[in-house]
C-alpha cells in the first residue's frame, strides 16, 4: 500500500472500510470521475481532490447552492481532501507527481492528449510511479475517430443512438432524463480500478485504464439490440418492449392528471390487472410480440386509468400482484420515508442532506465523510507530509503554484 500524504490523512475513521489505505489522485472534474472517487472516499479511500487553478472544480459553482456550497459538488466532493495546483507551473507538476508516489489511483477526465502536453501522461505518471492505477475517462476514448471529439452527455447519448429511441408522444427526441453516459462511464472506471487493485496487490504494478463514456453505454444496451443485430435495422422504439411496446411496460394518465407506470410485462401479471379490470378476454393479446398487435389493449388501458385518480389507483392495486408504480417526482422519490430507510437520504449534523451508499456491505459497510473541502483546505497538511518546508509552502502560495 502507498504510503499516507499526511499524519491521519484517512478521512474516515473507526472500523476499516473496504478501500481503507488506498490513495487515490483525483483530478477528474464534474460527474463522471468525482462521483467514482466520491464512492471510492464513502467506502475509506483516501481522495486528493486536485482542483485547477484559480477556481476549482466547475462543480462549486453551479446552480442551487445550500450551506455555502453546491448541493452537485456536496454530493461529489464529501470526505475528500482538496488541493489547488497550478499545472501550468512545473513545481505545480512535480506536486502531483509527488502525490502519484504515493498513490494507488489518479483519475483524469481531460480530452486526449492534454494530459501528455502538460507532461502527466500515463508514460510520464508511470515513470515515477510504477504501481499507479491510471484511469483517464473521456467522452469517446482515447483512440478512434471521434476521440478528439468535444462532448458532453446528451451528444454522447445521441452519437451512441441512445436519443434515437427515448421519443416523446410527438415522436420527438427526448432530452435525457439522467446523465446516463456519464454514469455508466463513472460505473465502468469503478469496476476496472477494482479490478486493477486486485492485481496490483498481487504483483505491485499498475495499469492504464482507458474509458470511454460510448463505450460504457453502449455495452449497456444488449437488451435493445434484437433488430440491430438480428434483422440489421434500427429498431422502431413505439414497437419495443423497452419502450412502450408492449401494453404492461408503459406508462397511462390518470383522472386527475397525473400518471403510473405498468412496468412488468409478464402474462401472469397482465392477467391479474385485466382479470380485476373485468377483461380477462385481452390477456392473450399480452401474449404476442410487442407492437401493433398490443394496441387493443394500450386502447383499453388508456381509457380505463383515465376512470380514477392515481390515489385511487393506490388503493385498486393493493391486492392485485402486478409490476406498477406511480410516476413520482424527485422530490417525492428523495423524501419517502422508505429512501431513508434504505439509507439513500442521509443527513449531516446540520441537518443538510445527501445522498446516501448504494453499495451495502455486511461487513465494511460505508461510512460517508460529510465533511466538503474548502477550496485548497488540505494544501498545507499535503505539502508537509509530501517533504516541503513551511517556507517553501509560503512561496508556492505567493507565487499561485497553489
Amino acid at each position: 500500500m502507498a504510503s499516507s500524504f499526511t499524519e491521519g490523512a484517512k478521512v474516515n475513521f473507526g472500523q476499516p472500510m473496504k478501500l481503507t489505505g488506498v490513495r487515490v489522485v483525483d483530478l477528474s472534474l464534474f460527474l463522471p470521475g468525482p462521483h467514482l472517487t466520491g464512492i471510492m472516499a464513502d467506502h475509506g479511500a483516501e481522495v486528493i481532490k486536485v482542483e485547477p487553478y484559480p477556481l476549482g472544480e466547475p462543480a462549486r459553482h453551479a446552480p442551487y447552492q445550500q450551506a455555502g456550497h453546491s448541493v452537485w459538488f456536496r454530493n461529489i466532493a464529501r470526505g475528500k481532501k482538496s488541493i489547488r495546483l497550478n499545472l501550468k507551473d512545473p513545481r505545480g507538476k512535480d506536486i502531483l507527481l509527488k502525490l502519484c508516489e504515493k498513490a494507488d489511483v489518479f483519475v483524469e477526465s481531460f480530452r486526449p492528449g492534454v494530459m501528455d502536453r502538460l507532461g502527466i501522461g500515463y508514460r510520464s505518471v508511470e515513470a515515477r510511479a510504477p504501481q499507479i492505477i491510471y484511469c483517464s475517462i473521456s467522452a469517446f476514448g482515447q483512440t478512434g475517430k471521434y476521440s478528439a471529439k468535444p462532448a458532453h452527455d446528451p451528444a454522447i447519448q445521441a452519437l451512441a443512438g441512445v436519443m434515437s429511441v427515448s421519443h416523446g408522444r410527438d415522436d420527438f427526441p427526448a432530452m435525457p432524463g439522467i446523465a446516463a453516459a456519464d454514469m455508466t462511464g463513472s460505473l465502468t472506471a469503478l469496476a476496472g480500478v477494482l479490478m486493477a487493485l486486485v492485481s496490483q496487490r498481487a504483483t505491485g504494478k499498475g495499469d492504464y485504464l482507458d474509458i470511454a463514456m460510448m463505450d460504457s453505454l453502449m455495452a449497456c444496451m444488449p437488451h435493445m439490440l434484437g433488430p440491430v443485430f438480428a434483422e440489421n435495422r434500427p429498431p422502431v422504439p413505439k414497437h419495443e418492449r423497452s419502450w412502450g411496446g408492449s401494453a404492461f411496460n408503459h406508462p397511462y394518465e390518470t383522472k386527475d392528471g397525473r400518471y403510473l407506470m405498468l412496468g412488468g410485462v409478464e402474462v401472469h401479471f397482465a392477467r391479474n390487472v385485466l382479470t380485476k379490470a373485468g377483461r380477462p378476454d385481452l390477456t392473450p393479446l399480452c401474449e404476442q410480440l410487442p407492437g401493433p398487435a398490443q394496441d387493443p389493449v394500450r386502447a383499453f388501458l388508456r381509457e380505463f386509468f383515465k376512470t380514477r385518480t392515481l390515489a385511487e389507483w393506490e388503493v385498486w392495486f393493493a391486492d392485485v400482484d402486478a409490476g406498477w408504480a406511480p410516476i413520482r417526482d424527485l422530490h417525492q422519490a428523495f423524501f419517502d420515508p422508505a429512501t431513508a430507510e434504505r439509507g439513500m437520504l442521509l443527513r449531516d449534523e446540520e441537518g443538510i442532506p445527501h445522498v446516501g451508499v448504494p453499495i451495502k456491505f455486511a461487513h465494511e459497510p460505508g461510512r460517508p465523510n460529510f465533511h466538503v473541502p474548502a477550496l485548497g483546505e488540505h494544501a498545507r497538511d499535503i505539502l508537509l507530509g509530501l517533504g516541503y518546508a513551511q517556507a517553501e509552502i509560503e512561496v508556492l502560495l505567493k507565487e499561485n503554484v497553489l
